[in-house]
């Protein structure tokens, strides 16, 4: 339904309510007609099949109403095709940028993203980026000259410098149906991190809403329940101790923009070399000179916050298969948890 990929590009994992797409509104001379035949014959490239599983999924409205495909529509009636992210819109130019893929069918594709790279063109990054690399692999291009201007929509997203595993919809079903699950959150996501200081308990929760730093607009910070932002639950558990760093695995319930950064920080354990939320100084540790310079020298083996999107599992939107995927850590988080295992083993 989408005119092209950006349009359907959410935040960086971030689901924040229902967003408006594009809105009809019913012509004063027009017949009462069902809404879902009324969607088809006034939007370009589009079906009445995807109008009708667009309405199945709980996407489309009529006034302030949910719509039923059966539903009749007047003239007056306002309709508005509603997604849980943003609208965003940029040109979309194919480059040939190697993938890791980790699966792939008719329908949708598992890729390892690494670290560095953006996921789709905007703030200052236009090329190379996971977007533009999507649309080679796909055989797919925009313009005025573009036979499809159709090509694989992103349902989520993760931050520039983590590193981990994205699904991608290659059709209108896949797209509508993944959208759907993250938005009840019913998809599995677990992280692994590495996190200042010895995290006192094995395992927990955290819950704080989460919205914009209104005196830095790059950076998040956790509200009052209540207050501002939006609702985030974090349930992290430890999977291994360093005395003054930890490596945990984050599950995400929900999905907002930097959650695990802005939560793990909130509790007193910003990640290791987050920049961002205070991870790029010494936060515990001792004050002797050889002990800065390790930790200078686990920044330089780990250039950019210690996370990554590490499992992904989703119900397949044609099969109803359950599927998992897992992913190894990538050298640079390798290389820093077996330094600190060194450094813990010689402290002991």
């Amino acid at each position: 339904m989408a005119e092209d990929l950006t349009d359907l590009l959410p935040p960086e994992d971030e689901e924040q309510g229902m967003f408006e797409h594009f809105r009809l509104v019913v012509d004063p001379g027009q017949e009462p007609m069902r809404v879902d035949k009324f969607m088809a014959s006034h939007l370009e490239n589009t079906s009445r099949h995807r109008v009708q599983n667009a309405i199945k999924n709980g996407y489309v409205f009529v006034g302030e109403k949910l719509a039923k495909a059966n539903l009749v529509v007047r003239p007056g009636d306002v309709i508005k095709f509603m997604m849980p992210y943003e609208r965003h819109g940029f040109e979309i130019l194919p480059e040939d940028i190697p993938l890791d893929i980790v699966y792939e069918d008719p329908d949708l594709l598992v890729v390892n993203k690494p670290a560095g790279m953006v996921v789709h063109p905007g703030h200052g990054h236009f090329t190379g980026t996971l977007i533009n690399a999507l649309a080679f692999h796909l055989g797919l291009r925009q313009g005025p000259d573009a036979e499809d201007d159709r090509m694989g929509v992103l349902v989520h997203r993760i931050d520039m410098d983590t590193s981990g595993l994205l699904v991608v919809a290659k059709n209108d079903d896949a797209q509508l149906d993944l959208a759907g699950q993250f938005f009840v959150h019913s998809i599995e996501r677990r992280y692994q991190a590495v996190v200042w200081g010895n995290v006192r308990e094995d395992e927990g929760t955290i819950e704080g809403n989460i919205g914009r730093d209104p005196n830095d607009r790059l950076r998040f910070k956790v509200y009052p329940e209540g207050d501002k932002g939006k609702t985030a639950i974090t349930h992290y558990r430890v999977l291994e101790r360093f005395g003054f760093v930890t490596l945990v695995e984050c599950r995400l319930e929900t999905g907002r923009t930097h959650q695990i950064r802005v939560h793990m920080a909130h509790i007193g354990h910003p990640l290791f070399n987050d920049e961002k939320y205070g991870g790029r100084e010494i936060r515990s540790g001792t004050i002797y000179a050889k002990y800065k310079q390790f930790i200078q020298n686990c920044f330089e083996i780990c250039p950019r916050q210690a996370l990554h999107a590490k499992t992904l599992g989703f119900k397949h939107p044609r099969t109803g298969e359950w599927l998992r995927f897992d992913s190894p850590l990538p050298a640079d988080m390798a290389a820093l948890l077996e330094k600190w295992r060194k450094y813990a083993a010689q402290m002991r």
